[in-house]
Formats: structure tokens, sequence, C-alpha cells
């Protein structure tokens, strides 16, 4: 993370003395040089698998941060991609990786240009980008993917059915709500007292001090995720990622939940 790319310890510090918002405002110009983007390969998976779900014409990325998901959602959306956060920070850096088809570098040779001559074919999806709480999106059921990576800590358990049926109300009927979900960590292991300690951390944290920077790695279980989608209205099932390696006992490091609105 301290790499001359990467935020400083300082950085770090006035970030989490901040509220979640301001926080990932501030961070946002070096997001992508730390460990908190979600890594190429989890990316790499969920395309294949979801891949496999399609066709689908529209997709969002719901807390899109500096647009990962939206670059998963490009190769499997034939239309329309949005990108949803509620940070103008992490929104701006988005829009600066995806920029419109008029504003890229043209490229160079034969393959630029389409049959006989003519101008450049427009290749993907139309890209747009929304600033908004996923508590309360501002979508008509549009949609028939949505995705989310790497967003799920910043939302408390009593506020997780809320954010479900938000984006239940976003698909439409027969779409799918997708996102990768990791196994617990072996009770005792390193990974496991780091988690913990750090959502112990920020307990103490957010109990002395205003505002409020949500974050916590061990609230989103997968059982409870489970029955808050039910509840939404989702008809649920998982998938392993393979290709993410299995545990020692046999069973997957990470499984693709799929919620499908019917």
């Amino acid at each position: 993370m301290f790499t001359e790319q990467g935020p400083t310890v300082r950085e770090l510090a006035v970030q989490a003395l901040s509220s979640t918002e301001h926080g990932y405002d501030l961070l946002a110009p070096k997001f992508d040089h730390t460990p908190y983007r979600t890594p190429d390969r989890v990316l790499d998976a969920v395309t294949d698998e979801v891949r496999r779900l399609g066709p689908f014409d529209t997709g969002l990325d719901v807390c899109c941060g500096t647009g990962a998901g939206v670059g998963v959602l490009r190769q499997l959306c034939r239309e329309r991609v949005v990108g949803v956060d509620f940070s103008a920070g992490m929104l701006a850096q988005a829009r600066a990786a995806f920029p419109p088809e008029g504003e890229r570098p043209a490229a160079e040779g034969p393959a630029a240009e389409g049959p006989a001559g003519e101008a450049p074919v427009a290749e993907g999806p139309a890209v747009d980008w929304v600033r908004a709480d996923a508590r309360s999106l501002p979508f008509a059921p549009a949609f028939d993917l949505a995705l989310s990576f790497g967003a799920f800590g910043h939302f408390l358990p009593a506020e997780r059915f809320g954010l479900f049926a938000e984006v239940y109300g976003s698909l439409r009927p027969g779409g799918q709500f997708v996102f990768p979900i990791g196994a617990p960590p072996p009770v005792g292991s390193r990974a496991y007292w780091s988690l913990l300690g750090f959502d112990a951390a920020m307990r103490v944290r957010n109990a002395l001090w205003r505002p409020r920077f949500v974050m916590y790695y061990r609230t989103f279980r997968l059982g409870d995720v489970l029955e808050d989608l039910t509840r939404a209205g989702f008809v649920v099932r998982l998938k392993p990622l393979t290709e993410l390696g299995r545990r020692p006992d046999g069973s997957p490091r990470a499984r693709l939940v799929v919620a499908t609105r019917e």
C-alpha cells in the first residue's frame, strides 16, 4: 500500500477520521493503487461465470467506486452500463478511466477503420455515471444485470435489506443481481484475527469519533445475506467460483451469489 503511487500513512489516517463519503473522496486518486481495489483475478472469475447467465442488454454497477465493475459490465452488456456511487471523487476517477467514445484516443492502423475506410465504429455499450446513495437508488426497473464488488462492508446489517430492496426495484423482471462472497477464514487463522482486530478497531473509532466511517469485514455473513435477499423478493442460488481455488476441505474459496427478480 505504501508505494510511491499509493496513499501515505498520513493520508490514510486523515481518511479514517473522515466520514465514509469524504474519506473516499480523499482516497479516490490513489484508490486503484491500494489493496482495497478488487483484484483482477476476482473480476475475471466473476466475468466468466456471469457470461454464462446472459445475454444482457443493460447493467448497473452498485457502489461502482473507480469503475472496476463497470469494466466487467462492458464485457457483458450490449446496450448500456451505469455506475452509481455516492462519492464524487470516486466517480471522477471512474469517468477518467472510461471516457466517452468521442474523447478516447484514436486507434491506429487499418483495424481502427470500418469497411472501405469508413469512420471507426464505437465499441461496447454506452456508459453513464450517477451520483446517488445506494440506499435510495433513483432508477425505474430498467436493468437486466446488477453487480457489486467490495462495497457491502460500508452498510450496517440493519441497512442491508433496504439496499437489496433498492436493487430489486432497479431490475426488470428476470433481472439478476450478482456479487462474489468469500468463505470466512478459519477460526484462529491469521486472517481471522486480522479481520476481527480491524472490525474491533472500527467499532472503537466510531464509538469515540464523529463523523462515523462505516467499514466492517465480518458483518456480511452468507446466511444473513441470503435471508435478506429472499425477504427483498429475490430467488437466490449460489455458484462456486472455482477459478479462485478451493479450501483444504474441498469447498470453494468464493461463491457467486445470483439473485433473480422473477
